[in-house]
């Protein structure tokens, strides 16, 4: 039986994943600052220990600042010491999705949002436990709710 491509696409957790048209991903891209579209679009990097979700300890959820997809939640953040906020999973493995990066002269597993394809980050193998994993993320990449503020 041939795969409907109209249908949605559906996450584990029941978020839809299917991907912005060019209309709407021109307008969640409007009200990027400069910043903001030159990480998540062009695959940029904050500086280290720079960014504002950095030092956040608040309970609650990090989301696409793109398409607003929970990407991680703050009870699997760490301090990985590499200036960056640091995840050992994602909120749904199916949110994230994993690129090969062969840029800058590195080999490196980039992440990027599984709905929206927005710049994350990258992923290292070199994370505490459970998952042995490092997702080290941008802060502009990011959303941060606050439990209670209406998320899932």
């Amino acid at each position: 039986m041939p795969l409907n491509t109209d249908a949605p696409q559906v996450s584990m957790s029941g978020f839809d994943l299917t991907p912005p048209t060019g209309d709407e991903l021109e307008r969640l891209t409007a009200s990027l600052t400069a910043e903001e579209r030159r990480v998540i679009m062009y695959q940029g990097t904050e500086p280290p220990f720079c960014g504002g979700l950095f030092h956040n300890k608040q309970a609650g959820v990090y989301h696409c600042r793109l398409c607003a997809l929970p990407l991680f939640r703050s009870d699997a953040k760490f301090d990985s010491g590499t200036g960056w906020p640091s995840f050992y999973e994602p909120f749904d493995p199916d949110h994230i999705e994993v690129r090969h990066d062969t840029s800058h002269g590195m080999i490196r597993e980039e992440i990027v949002c599984a709905r929206c394809g927005g710049h994350l980050g990258h992923v290292f193998p070199d994370g505490p436990r459970p998952t042995g994993l490092r997702y080290c993320l941008n802060s502009v990449s990011l959303k941060f709710v606050p439990d209670g503020a209406g998320h899932d």
